[in-house]
């Protein structure tokens, strides 16, 4: 699997904390906070990739642009960035050694900690 940084979901979940579009939830929240796969379905089809890709840190290029499976690492419930899915995506992305997108995940957590 080639999954990479998404640079412009990166750049969006940065403008998402300056404009204080932020929900500082706890670490175990993201199981009840993240879009149900038919919200995620909705998003992708109503909007189309170029939008969707805005809401994830995490592509891969295994699989098709109009396809949800390209799309990983979300980070928010696709109205603000959720500091529980960032904890887990960190975690996520450092266990399977994804160290660019646990970076970035990283970043975003100080910026939201520090805001």
């Amino acid at each position: 699997m080639a999954v990479q940084l998404n640079k412009k979901g990166f750049e969006h979940a940065k403008a998402l904390i300056r404009e204080g579009k932020v929900v500082r939830d706890s670490r175990d929240d993201w199981s009840e906070h993240a879009p149900s796969t038919q919200e995620l379905s909705k998003a992708l089809d109503r909007d189309g990739p170029k939008e969707y890709a805005q809401w994830f840190l995490g592509v891969d290029d295994e699989h098709p642009e109009e396809s949800k499976a390209h799309y990983k690492f979300p980070f928010s419930d696709l109205h603000k960035i959720h500091r529980c899915a960032v904890i887990s995506g960190e975690s996520r992305a450092s266990q399977n050694n994804y160290d660019d997108i646990r970076d970035a995940l990283g970043e975003l957590l100080k910026r939201i900690d520090e805001s």
